[in-house]
């Protein structure tokens, strides 16, 4: 009978993963496996079909320059746009976890970038960066700045999407952390306390700890964020100027929708998601060591 009823457990198991199981291979695996397979093969021409073609796609994007500069620039992406976005929010937490007045309305109003699209948040701020009548170029010509093109300067074009992206990302990632907060229990703070540790030290070494789980969700979350930014790079640059905001997602949809090559674009979406797959599993393997579960 034991044996019966663990049988039938596992069926209503499965049964219950079913629906997800389906979901997933569908709209992941499927599309994953079927895009490789793409990547072996030239791009269909009028009545020319597909050929099989092997690695040749691959050396041609090894020798493609455009390439280099888009991953170069998301590498660059993401290390700027990530730690500050988990650190903002993490500061943004802790802030409106406390007891102070007006504690909703700070939470609303960090939370309120994350619901706005994200055409519509570029737009606001390429009105910011509008030379000598954005925002920006107002504020710094009440203290005596020269006006600065900070979408159409190499140097400044890169940094100015980034802050866009941590404006918009931070705000989602304090909710988590909120959430995280509110689940630990006050007795933990009063025990530091009474033992003689600083607000410091129980922040160190007590709170951070705890929070660990949180912070690998989010940094897992802002890391494939960072490699899909595509809404802003259209609305505001283009990939210019000379492609100094070029990054990877972007350049595939110029691949794939402006140039019609679907094998060559194909090919980078496969080094996309092998970089963010690898990436995720080094960073799952080196912070769960560093995680303490509940």
């Amino acid at each position: 009978m034991k044996t019966r009823a663990s049988s039938m457990n596992a069926v209503y198991g499965w049964l219950l993963l079913l629906p997800a199981m389906v979901l997933l291979i569908a709209f992941t695996h499927y599309p994953a496996l079927s895009t490789l397979w793409h990547s072996f093969f030239s791009t269909p021409r009028g009545a020319r079909p597909a050929r099989f073609v092997g690695l040749d796609n691959y050396a041609g994007m090894i020798e493609d320059p455009v390439f280099w500069e888009a991953l170069w620039n998301n590498l660059y992406f993401a290390l700027g746009t990530i730690p500050l976005s988990i650190l903002i929010a993490l500061i943004m937490a802790l802030w409106v976890n406390g007891k102070l007045h007006g504690r909703g309305f700070l939470r609303m109003a960090y939370f309120t970038p994350t619901v706005l699209p994200m055409v519509a948040v570029a737009n606001i701020w390429l009105f910011f960066y509008t030379p000598q009548y954005g925002l920006l170029d107002q504020i710094g010509q009440l203290f005596g700045f020269s006006s600065v093109n900070w979408l159409g300067s190499q140097g400044t074009v890169l940094p100015a999407i980034m802050a866009v992206t941590i404006w918009k990302e931070a705000g989602f990632f304090m909710i988590f952390y909120l959430a995280a907060l509110q689940q630990i229990s006050p007795s933990v703070r009063e025990a530091a306390l009474l033992e003689g540790a600083s607000r410091w030290q129980y922040f160190w070494r007590i709170l951070l700890p705890l929070l660990m789980p949180t912070t690998l969700f989010v940094f897992i979350n802002a890391l494939i964020n960072a490699f899909r930014v595509v809404d802003q790079v259209v609305v505001m640059t283009s990939g210019g100027p000379d492609n100094a905001s070029m990054l990877l997602l972007f350049y595939i949809y110029q691949v794939g929708f402006r140039f019609w090559d679907s094998a060559y674009a194909a090919t980078l979406t496969v080094v996309l998601l092998v970089i963010l797959a690898v990436t995720a599993l080094v960073n799952f393997n080196w912070l769960d060591r560093k995680t303490h579960y509940q």
